[in-house]
């Protein structure tokens, strides 16, 4: 099943801010994606009904297995479609908005092209 386009930003976003602070809560996804708290509140209980989170009775969150793969596999696109567009001469502002709006919508068959091309070209590549 395909998720839509705003659930893999939330997802995503719940694993980087994982990595930078340890741990997350709505307040945190809610600052980093510049939405209100009743529209995050609405999106992790989604989320969670889901499978793709749990939340526990303080409100920390954390990705289920098959959140983190979401997660994981569109923060490796970013990662990749970011580097790449930088290296063509692209701005890093502009890589990382282009970057958004591709990793969603490119299929894994082309994704899986492009990257062995741009690790060919470039090397491997290093996230973060």
């Amino acid at each position: 099943m395909k998720l839509l386009e705003s659930a893999e930003n939330y997802l995503e976003s719940i694993l980087m801010l994982k990595e930078q602070k340890g741990s997350v809560r709505s307040i945190d996804v809610a600052r980093q994606m510049g939405f209100s708290k009743p529209s995050v509140s609405r999106a992790m209980g989604l989320l969670r009904e889901n499978g793709y989170i749990v939340v526990d009775k303080e409100g920390w969150i954390e990705l289920t297995q098959s959140g983190l793969a979401v997660a994981s596999a569109i923060y490796e696109r970013h990662c990749l479609l970011s580097r790449w567009l930088t290296a063509l001469g692209v701005s890093a502002e502009v890589a990382a908005k282009d970057a958004c709006l591709m990793e969603h919508d490119i299929s894994e068959e082309t994704f899986e092209k492009l990257k062995a091309h741009i690790e060919k070209d470039m090397g491997p590549q290093n996230k973060g």
